[in-house]
């Protein structure tokens, strides 16, 4: 497997152990920009600056506070921080298996695979059970000073570690008040046959990121001393309800 190794440690789940070794599963290759001095084209650097005084003020001299209320704060020390971070630790631990259907897209952050490393019977043996049963494996570890909760799940042949958002930190559907809008059965079947209509297979190599393209384009006719010329953004107006038949009978029309 390509990549470097982020980290090694040990699927563990009842009395069995699977040395793994971890890779990011995704890269984000973004067009980055600098912040220069516009005179000079000189790279500017950032300051903290105290609010009060308006002067620069060094490392030594910051610290750390917990806003209580408007300018009360609890000073916290590194040393007293540190006893808050996890123990360090090489395990995996999952601590119960659930249909993989059943965790909401909602929870999921960044995934990660895991490459068998000295033992691959172990390795293989839970990534076919996995498959088998549709399920995903809930579990914990620490990486780098933090605790993670995660989905052990598969993809092919190859084990994935997604981390998961904690429960309170998922925002809840019923807290948006959304209003129930009543729908003919002639409304639903239009939109389910503009749906079958335009059905196809996942392939997200036909996608290319549209903005990093104009950015990359962007470069390279400001490099060839190019002039830009500056569009007016496209303002779209929302489909309004009694246009709605409308609408989803006129794009029926484009797909067929």
């Amino acid at each position: 497997m390509s990549g470097r190794t982020l980290w090694k440690g040990y699927i563990q789940f009842s009395d069995i152990n699977v040395p793994v070794k971890l890779h990011t599963a995704v890269q984000q290759d973004r067009i980055q920009f600098h912040l220069l001095h516009k005179r000079d084209h000189v790279k500017l650097h950032q300051q903290m600056v105290c609010a009060y005084e308006k002067v620069p003020v060094p490392p030594e001299e910051q610290a750390k506070g917990f806003e209580l209320e408007e300018r009360k704060y609890i000073i916290v020390d590194p040393s007293e921080l540190e006893q808050t971070d996890p123990e360090d630790g090489r395990m995996i631990e999952v601590h119960e298996f659930v249909k993989t259907g059943q965790i909401d897209p909602v929870f999921f952050e960044r995934m990660y695979y895991l490459e068998p490393d000295t033992t691959v019977k172990e390795y293989n043996a839970l990534a076919g059970a996995l498959k088998e049963t549709g399920t995903a494996g809930i579990c914990t570890w620490t990486m780098r000073r933090r605790s993670y909760l995660g989905a052990l799940q598969i993809s092919g042949k190859v084990l994935c570690l997604s981390t998961l958002r904690y429960a309170d930190e998922v925002v809840a559907v019923k807290s948006l008040e959304l209003q129930k809008t009543p729908l003919s059965e002639k409304e639903l079947k239009i939109a389910r046959d503009l749906i079958d209509q335009l059905s196809a297979p996942f392939q997200p190599q036909k996608f290319e990121n549209e903005h990093q393209k104009k950015l990359q384009d962007l470069i390279d006719k400001k490099t060839r001393g190019e002039k830009i010329a500056l569009l007016r953004p496209r303002h779209l107006k929302p489909t309004t309800p009694d246009k709605l038949l409308e609408a989803l009978k006129a794009s029926l029309k484009q797909v067929a």
